[in-house]
């Protein structure tokens, strides 16, 4: 929202008509009386420019201002991105496209916090509040006018002792309602000169959500624009550099070699599986024609990947399967294995949720990085349980033990992923998938960006 600097003269009036120069104490009410109609029409002026300012209708929820605001449809491209042969393009372009939905959602919430603790309360204040005390005003007048007419009746009057007396009593009468209406309009004066912080916290309030909102939105632009140069600026060196071998080569060797910040068959099979693979009944349970996965493998190892040539995603899914399962250790580490059980043994899920936060913290960077992006992924993979019949539990028992194993030698490590510690380590990872969104807060990596892009009917147009 832009900073309504043409409009501080009136804001400037407002403030003025509500901060006379003595202490409040020594207001005099006909000074504060003159203040209260043109405070209501800077009010409502300031109401109406504030209005103009906003991208979205009153009184929707966040989701609905989100969809009607230009940077969502910004966000929502007319074609699909997977006819762009251009790969560096196309990521490109949905990297954008994903921080053009992000912002369209900041700046949603923004203007509902906006409408809520400063539009609302100024529209009372000028609707209601201020109207009140001029409507009092008005009636003060009136009856003071009354008074005065009954008054000068009785004074004037020289007929029967009853008339007289029954004049007087009109006169007691009047002055009952103008002594009433008097207090009235004094405590509403009153209020009103004490009010004047309150009334200046609305604009305050303004600057902070601003302050705020601009904040936020230019952390997380900074964030994604760095991550999004890194990956477009990476060089043809770097590149060659990754196609070395990669299946059975250590995690932090193969990130080392390569530059990258996530390995190879893990972004590219995700990548493959969320163009074709998410509505697939069975991924990651369902085996493929084992010519096909090691074609993908090789082609993972050469570092020559052609997307097009891999339509079959149970194939690509056993490339990833096979690629964690053949690291020399496993992604979450033999050094945690017990701690990771003892995270998922609590009882209260407040409790588990913060023993694994702890667990995680204690990963390696480059395999919480790469932990990350694959579980975000899986959860996006569950969001069509419906469809692909692959929920949280059922991911977890299929790809769980290629995860997480003891650190055995040998048949002993292979027998270990048929035996009941790996059924063990379902109740490790199933909660890691369920509730990825509160263990890996960080929302930045390509995972979640397609997810959003995929199930909110963007870019990619798969479904």
């Amino acid at each position: 929202m832009l900073v309504i600097y043409e409009h501080l003269n009136i804001l400037t009036m407002f403030c003025y008509n509500l901060h006379p120069a003595q202490p409040e104490e020594d207001w005099p009410p006909h000074i504060v009386e003159q203040r209260v109609e043109p405070a209501k029409k800077a009010a409502q002026v300031i109401h109406k420019k504030l209005l103009g300012c906003l991208q979205s209708q009153l009184g929707l929820d966040t989701e609905r201002r989100m969809v009607t605001s230009p940077l969502f449809h910004l966000s929502s491209l007319p074609f699909d991105l997977t006819y762009i042969s251009l790969k560096t393009l196309m990521k490109v372009l949905e990297m954008c496209c994903f921080m053009e939905n992000h912002l369209a959602k900041t700046l949603a919430e923004f203007e509902l916090k906006l409408e809520k603790e400063v539009l609302e309360p100024l529209n009372k204040l000028s609707e209601e509040d201020l109207p009140e005390i001029l409507k009092n005003k008005k009636q003060f007048a009136k009856l003071t006018m009354d008074w005065h007419n009954a008054l000068n009746k009785s004074q004037a009057s020289t007929g029967p002792q009853a008339k007289q007396d029954g004049l007087k009593e009109e006169v007691e009468e009047a002055w009952r309602k103008l002594e009433s209406i008097k207090d009235q309009y004094s405590a509403d004066l009153y209020h009103f000169a004490t009010k004047e912080e309150a009334y200046a916290n609305y604009f305050i309030r303004l600057l902070e959500l601003q302050a705020e909102h601009h904040k936020n939105s230019h952390d997380f632009l900074e964030r994604n624009i760095t991550e999004l140069k890194e990956s477009h600026n990476q060089t043809d060196s770097q590149k060659n550099n990754s196609r070395g071998k990669v299946y059975g080569e250590p995690l932090l060797t193969h990130l080392y070699d390569s530059g990258r910040e996530i390995a190879v068959p893990i972004q590219e099979c995700v990548h493959m599986l969320l163009h074709t693979g998410m509505r697939e009944e069975g991924l990651f349970r369902l085996a493929a024609a084992a010519s096909a996965v090691k074609r993908l493998k090789s082609s993972l190892d050469g570092g020559v990947m052609n997307h097009s040539e891999f339509t079959d995603p149970h194939a690509v899914a056993g490339a990833l399967k096979s690629y964690l399962r053949e690291l020399p250790e496993p992604l979450m580490t033999f050094e945690l294995y017990n701690d990771w059980f003892q995270a998922a043994g609590e009882k209260e899920l407040t409790d588990k949720l913060e023993q694994f936060k702890i667990v995680l913290k204690k990963l390696p960077s480059e395999n919480y990085n790469n932990l990350r992006y694959l579980v975000q992924f899986l959860s996006c993979l569950s969001e069509q349980q419906a469809v692909n019949r692959m929920s949280p539990s059922n991911i977890a028992i299929v790809l769980g033990p290629n995860l997480l194993w003891p650190h055995m030698e040998g048949e002993a490590a292979l027998l270990d992923m048929a035996s009941a510690s790996s059924v063990q380590v379902v109740a490790v990872v199933e909660p890691l998938i369920k509730y990825s969104s509160s263990l890996f807060p960080e929302g930045t990596v390509p995972p979640s960006m397609f997810c959003l892009l995929v199930f909110r009917g963007g870019v990619l147009g798969v479904l």
